[in-house]
């Protein structure tokens, strides 16, 4: 239920009537959505081939040019360069570097899968053990499935 209204606006020093709705728009009705700021990210291909023109480039402006063309900064070339120089272009990911956990945390790891190991053997002979048992009293054991599903 939208109610029009007809409000006078002026159009070159005439009055037009144009109808404004109240309310939502209508089904399928162009609306406007702002969309949301994203950070830009270029790919190593990307700034190789930028980075081989701006080094071709051999007279004044020729460099401007190309970073108006682009829609970079001189800032960008720097860094690239930088990269390329480092063996880096390309290679770094965003977010924060790994860090090595803790000394008390490896510790603690190293700890657990100490433990780990040894109930593993433990259970793994008591399952020869149960093999065997069952070979001397003649009991057939069903061989587990290869696929690991049980």
């Amino acid at each position: 239920m939208t109610q029009s209204t007809v409000l006078p606006t002026p159009t070159n020093g005439k009055e037009a009537s144009k109808p404004q709705t109240e309310g939502p728009p209508p089904p399928g009705a162009p609306t406007e959505v702002v969309p949301r700021a994203r950070r830009r990210s270029f790919t190593a291909e990307y700034k190789r081939r930028i980075l081989q023109e701006a080094d071709s480039c051999t007279q004044s402006g020729q460099v401007g040019a190309l970073l108006r063309r682009e829609g970079l900064y001189s800032s960008h070339l720097t860094v690239w360069r930088r990269q390329r120089e480092q063996g880096e272009l390309g290679l770094q990911k965003r977010g924060p570097s790994p860090a090595d956990p803790p000394p008390k945390e490896m510790a603690r790891l190293r700890r657990d899968n100490e433990r780990l190991r040894k109930r593993l053997e433990q259970a793994e002979t008591i399952i020869a053990v149960q093999k065997k048992l069952s070979n001397l009293l003649g009991i057939a054991c069903e061989a587990p499935p290869k696929d690991g599903s049980r």
